[in-house]
């Protein structure tokens, strides 16, 4: 395990997957990311690569060949190496192998690099780069999962979504796990959004943010405690919770890839959303989580 650390908060980052595992407000002394309860959801805040989401039949094709991967990618099960360490900074580093090379048949190196400010602020950005001899294709996101209620006082219901900007925002609708995109529909963010889990009986709330910044903020009803995710330049939100049960989290995600949609051929190419990277380009994705 890993840690950045300042007189606001400390951060935990565990070398397999580059995942969060510990965000703690000192003030309050107060954990406020997801501690990975199995009963509910077994991980903190996975970093999915190279696809987000589902395949459908957990498959897809290059360049004539078949190839198997699960859902969200396998960065999130692998060992990164630490690049750099300082105290307000750390470089994790995932590299192609020939056991990622049976999945995905590309040469590529995925940095995620955690940074601390003065102020508590957690930035990660992702970094990309093909060092393969042809164009590599891909997804990315974040899944940072958060306890709410955060205190014993409060119950999952006593919070709400507080979007910037406040405009209504077109939402991707799932068909199972995957994509319909032939339909849509308006999420009104001019207001505060409460919590119900209600809202999640089809899985995620999918925003299209298409590259543009915004803030989301979860905060209890008293304005007191809650998270902030500022999103730099994704292509989607995803807003998740378990429905059926009643799990105390939630998840805010910044996507640069989504599911496949239910009439998706299986070619990689083709995939709706899929990034493309020239040879010796480099691809950057960046978002933040302030702590209150």
């Amino acid at each position: 395990m890993l840690y950045l650390e300042n007189e606001k908060v400390r951060v935990a980052i565990n070398e397999i997957g580059a995942e969060l595992s510990s965000i703690y407000l000192k003030e309050d002394e107060t954990e406020y990311l997801w501690q990975a309860n199995s009963t509910f959801w077994g991980r903190h805040a996975p970093q999915l690569f190279p696809i987000v989401g589902r395949l459908k039949e957990n498959k897809y094709q290059f360049s004539g060949e078949e190839y198997q991967m699960s859902q969200h990618g396998f960065a999130r099960d692998n060992i990164f190496n630490c690049i750099e360490i300082k105290a307000d900074l750390i470089q994790l580093r995932l590299i192609d192998s020939p056991e990622t090379r049976q999945q995905y048949p590309f040469k590529f190196q995925f940095d995620v690099i955690f940074t601390l400010s003065n102020s508590g602020e957690l930035g990660i950005k992702y970094v990309v780069e093909n060092i393969d001899q042809k164009v590599i294709y891909f997804g990315l996101g974040g899944h940072p999962g958060f306890n709410i209620p955060l205190s014993d006082r409060k119950k999952f219901e006593d919070y709400h979504l507080e979007l910037q900007p406040d405009k209504v925002y077109q939402r991707k609708i799932l068909n199972g796990p995957f994509l319909d995109e032939k339909q849509t529909t308006g999420f009104d963010a001019t207001k505060s959004f409460p919590l119900k889990r209600a809202d999640f009986k089809n899985d995620a709330i999918i925003l299209d943010l298409d590259k543009q910044p915004i803030k989301i903020k979860i905060i209890d009803d008293e304005q007191q405690h809650g998270v902030v995710l500022s999103i730099k330049n994704a292509k989607f939100a995803g807003i998740w919770t378990k429905y059926d049960v009643e799990a105390p989290f939630i998840c805010i995600e910044p996507w640069w890839g989504i599911a496949d949609t239910i009439d998706a051929t299986g070619q990689l190419v083709d995939k709706f959303s899929i990034n493309q990277l020239d040879v010796g380009a480099q691809y950057l994705g960046e978002y933040s989580i302030q702590v209150f």
